[in-house]
């Protein structure tokens, strides 16, 4: 059995496309053509461990993911895990990988993937409210998808983003890195905003003129009460888009508008829906809801494990 540990897997995604293994796996979401249950969700007070398993014609795969926020106080990760990939034929195991990097490549090409299908081309300017691992991995993968000349974040703690702000020059040296002061000022100067934090409150100003023409990737809230998005929001949008249906059931950045009348479900569209349609969105305001799912994250860890057995790239392990 292989082991593939982070610094593994951070060799080997530069070698594969990951929003082009993404799309795959929304045309196989579009088909049905997988076996995935309803994900386990184990709660206790603010903590959450997640299982999910999934099953499609050539790949088995089960992610088992913790989300531990407090985590943060003791200088430990906030998202850690592991992700188990079975052999198609025999079910014996065949690879274990590191699931905090799988699951913060699988949505930074997630939210790629929804800035390729529903933001306009030409966009430049990108904001990132939330300046954590998921956020980082945001914008790497967005700077593949759009030719990014500004990038703009903010965050609360301004020790975490002047080190995180370093960072990620040394990844995209080539693009302008900036704070910015204020939500409101992040909003104003960008056309894609990423949102990727836990709040539990809007993150950005409830004002619908700010909010016109922009374009919202949503990664942060995967619980009912977990919200990033203001109501003037969904009152300048045609349609909710989201990379699973199960974000009506899990997210409060969906079920709180639904409840409220902002929005009804005959707005929601799936990605795999639009994805295939050449819809211009450059004049229009967009959001893109993701909550993620096991079939994208077995997609995602396959082709890293068969990218790693051609590199002989990771540590064997006698079952």
């Amino acid at each position: 059995m292989l082991y593939l540990n982070n610094k593994d897997i951070e060799e080997i995604v530069d070698k594969i496309d990951l929003i082009e293994i993404l799309e795959k796996g929304f045309q196989m979401y579009g088909e049905k053509n997988y076996q995935m249950p309803e994900r386990m969700h184990l709660n206790r007070d603010d903590d959450t461990i997640l299982y999910m398993p999934c099953i499609t014609k050539d790949i088995i795969g089960t992610k088992i993911i913790s989300l531990f926020p407090k985590n943060k106080e003791k200088n430990l990760p906030v998202i850690s895990g592991i992700m188990l990939l079975n052999d198609i034929d025999t079910g014996l195991p065949k690879g274990i990988l590191d699931g905090s990097s799988i699951t913060a490549y699988r949505t930074g090409a997630l939210g790629a993937t929804g800035i390729k299908h529903t933001t306009g081309r030409n966009c430049k300017n990108i904001g990132l409210i939330g300046p954590g691992v998921q956020g980082f991995h945001q914008l790497l993968l967005a700077s593949k998808v759009r030719n990014i000349e500004n990038i703009y974040i903010y965050g609360r703690n301004k020790e975490n983003l002047k080190d995180f702000i370093n960072r990620l020059k040394k990844k995209l040296p080539n693009i302008n890195i900036r704070p910015a002061d204020t939500s409101e000022e992040l909003v104003k100067n960008s056309e894609i905003i990423i949102t990727a934090t836990p709040s539990e409150s809007p993150v950005m100003p409830n004002n619908k003129e700010l909010l016109k023409g922009k374009h919202i990737i949503a990664i942060g809230s995967y619980k009912y009460k977990m919200r990033e998005i203001p109501d003037a929001l969904y009152e300048l949008i045609d349609e909710v888009y989201v990379d699973t249906e199960l974000a009506i059931e899990e997210s409060g950045d969906i079920i709180q508008p639904l409840e409220k009348g902002l929005i009804n479900e005959s707005q929601i569209k799936t990605l795999s829906e639009i994805m295939s349609k050449e819809k211009d969105f450059a004049k229009k305001t967009t959001l893109f809801k993701c909550v993620g799912m096991a079939l994208l994250d077995v997609v995602v860890a396959e082709a890293i494990f068969t990218t790693a057995l051609k590199l002989n790239k990771g540590t064997d392990i006698p079952l």
